[in-house]
């Protein structure tokens, strides 16, 4: 198993554990209110939605990944999406030793 399959499995943990933000609009008020560690970005999401998240997560100090493509991000959930943010520390410090 590939780490990238092993982020994936860990993005469905930290949902069924409820420590996942999905949506563009929740994802965005969360990294405003510094209640997420690390923010997935689809490799493939418009420009719009990327440069809406890649600013705030800058200016919020917040960790951006693009490491998924919107197809795996959605597989990964089970339902579509282009972001995602981790609402864990716990779970944000394993996804990140997993992509280093």
């Amino acid at each position: 198993m590939t780490n990238l399959e092993k982020l994936s499995n860990f993005i469905g943990l930290a949902q069924k554990a409820g420590k996942v933000i999905s949506g563009e609009e929740l994802v965005v008020k969360a990294i405003q209110h510094q209640q997420v560690s690390l923010v997935f970005l689809a490799n493939d999401a418009g420009p719009n939605l990327t440069k809406k998240v890649t600013d705030k997560s800058s200016y919020y100090q917040t960790e951006v990944s693009t490491v998924f493509s919107t197809l795996e991000l959605s597989a990964a959930l089970g339902k579509p999406r282009k972001v995602v943010a981790i609402a864990d520390a716990g779970f944000s410090k394993k996804m990140r030793t997993l992509m280093a």
